[in-house]
């Protein structure tokens, strides 16, 4: 009886400890797996066991990971002081290397995220930040993809989310843009004027000309004025008959 009741117990120990090594990895997943300190072969998805006490799994996400640049305090090439947030987009291509190489790949990243934010903004000036933000977010997934390079990780995409500038700026920058407004209506205005005194005198040359037109164009005017249903009554006079009393004066 001691014997069987002896059994029972390492059968069940057995069971035990057969099932603490199991280990169910996701699709998306991958495990780096330290036996006795030494690593092994990357583990895929799926049930997989290892040996307890001995092995250590370390499950690493292959999804694209999404983190948030916090606000960082920037100073322009044009000593301009704004704060800028941005968010970018990794992912691990190299489990391995993000474990071997770097303690947290995430914390890292964010902090190389960060800097790489400020070293790049303070070389721009604060209108290049503004009007060519596509331009500078590529540039700035080059230098993190490339810092980030050796510990496994693909940067996908850096995006400049949001740049709060001070009021002072704000208030500068929109009397700016309302001087600009104006500039370019002024310019429409006298370039409509320029066009129109082409045309007028364009209409000037066909009148001395063509006698005939100026008494055509009397006729339209009475044309149009009668549209209007009022009592205005026109007696066109040519000009003509103004030269014989300017010539006996």
């Amino acid at each position: 009886m001691q014997f069987i009741g002896g059994f029972g117990i390492f059968i069940l120990f057995a069971i035990v400890y057969f099932i603490s090594g199991i280990r169910v990895l996701n699709e998306y997943e991958r495990g780096v797996v330290f036996r006795l300190g030494r690593i092994t072969p990357l583990v895929g998805p799926g049930l997989k066991w290892i040996i307890p006490g001995i092995d250590k799994m370390i499950k690493v996400s292959t999804r694209i990971i999404t983190m948030d640049i916090p606000p960082q305090d920037v100073i322009t090439r044009d000593n301009v002081t704004v704060k800028v947030n941005a968010v970018f987009y990794f992912r691990v291509m190299d489990p391995l290397k993000s474990v071997l190489e770097v303690e947290n790949y995430i914390y890292a990243s964010s902090q190389i995220a960060q800097t790489t934010l400020r070293s790049v903004l303070g070389e721009v000036e604060l209108d290049d930040l503004l009007s060519e933000r596509e331009k500078i977010n590529v540039k700035l997934q080059q230098i993190i993809d490339e810092q980030t390079d050796p510990w496994g990780i693909k940067v996908t995409a850096v995006e400049i989310k949001h740049i709060d500038l001070p009021v002072e700026m704000q208030r500068a920058m929109a009397r700016q843009a309302e001087a600009e407004r104006e500039r370019r209506a002024k310019i429409i205005a006298a370039d409509g004027e320029y066009q129109a005194a082409e045309k007028l005198t364009q209409a000037a040359g066909i009148i001395a000309r063509e006698p005939g037109a100026l008494q055509l164009r009397y006729l339209q005017t009475l044309t149009e004025i009668a549209v209007e249903n009022n009592s205005t009554t026109l007696f066109p006079i040519p000009l003509d008959l103004f030269r014989a009393f300017t010539k006996q004066g």
